[in-house]
Formats: C-alpha cells, structure tokens, sequence
C-alpha cells in the first residue's frame, strides 16, 4: 500500500469513529514517519510493514490499545474524524515552540497523546470509554508549559 493514491481509498471508506470493532491495521509506510510505530487514520491502524499490520489485526498490545483511544477521541469530538485531526493539528502547533528546547514536545504534549500515553497499558480504559474518551479535554484546558511541567513530574 506504499502508492500514496491509496491512502484515499483509506478516508473513503473510513470507518465511523462509533465502530470500535474489528479495527484493522494496514501496511502504508509512505505516511507514516519513521519514528512512529503506527498511527490511527480515520479508522483504520497504519503500519510500517505487513508483519506490523498482521501483528496488530491478531494481537491486543499496548500500542493497539494506544490508537483505539484516538479512535475513542474522535467519538468524543462529534464522532467526526475531521473534528478530531483539526483539534490534533490545533494543539500541536500550539505546543510547537517548545520542541526547541524540548525534542517532540508538540507530539507528547498534545492533549490527545497524553491520554493515549497514559493509558495504553490499560486494557481497562478502552470498556469505560465506549461512549468516547475525554480525558484529553482536562489536559487541553492547560497551557503547553503547564502540559510539560506535568510530564516532567
């Protein structure tokens, strides 16, 4: 899946973030970087590789956990994906400034990324948000500095 045409195919037969079954990973390392293991886009579990991809459609893992609770995020943002990945943009820029002083602060201190991380190895979590997770909301109503003083203690 390497042809970036492909990935259209992708947001044209995204999954509703209120489906939170049978979630598939597929191989496209195209647009996915390098230092990224996987990445929930509108639906679906985009991996490196085939291995990766097999790997995540038939084993529960942290990482898979990790996605789900976007998708879950995205349940929380008017079940729309489009809602979601405009909030994910809006708060990694806004961190943006710090990734001078703090390599991938923008990333880690995205509101949705700091619940994603912190509860990944729960398997837990994904049954008490079926109806969508919102604790990124607390973290969002933080300044990025006051976001990186919490990660820091």
């Amino acid at each position: 899946m390497n042809n970036p045409l492909k990935i259209f195919k992708l947001v044209f037969t995204a999954r509703s973030p209120k489906n939170t079954t049978g979630i598939k990973a597929v191989k496209d390392g195209f647009w996915l970087g390098k230092s990224y293991d996987a990445m929930m886009f509108f639906g679906y579990i985009v991996t490196h590789t085939q291995k990766d991809a097999d790997y995540f459609n038939s084993h529960d893992s942290s990482m898979k956990r990790h996605e789900t609770i976007h998708l879950l995020q995205a349940r929380s943002t008017h079940n729309s994906w489009l809602c979601f990945y405009i909030l994910y943009i809006w708060y990694y820029a806004r961190a943006i400034g710090l990734n001078r002083r703090h390599k991938g602060a923008a990333y880690r201190l995205n509101p949705f990324e700091m619940e994603a991380y912190g509860h990944m190895h729960d398997p837990k979590y994904i049954e008490k948000c079926q109806l969508g997770a919102n604790e990124w909301q607390t973290y969002a109503k933080m300044k990025p500095k006051e976001r990186l003083k919490m990660s820091k203690s």
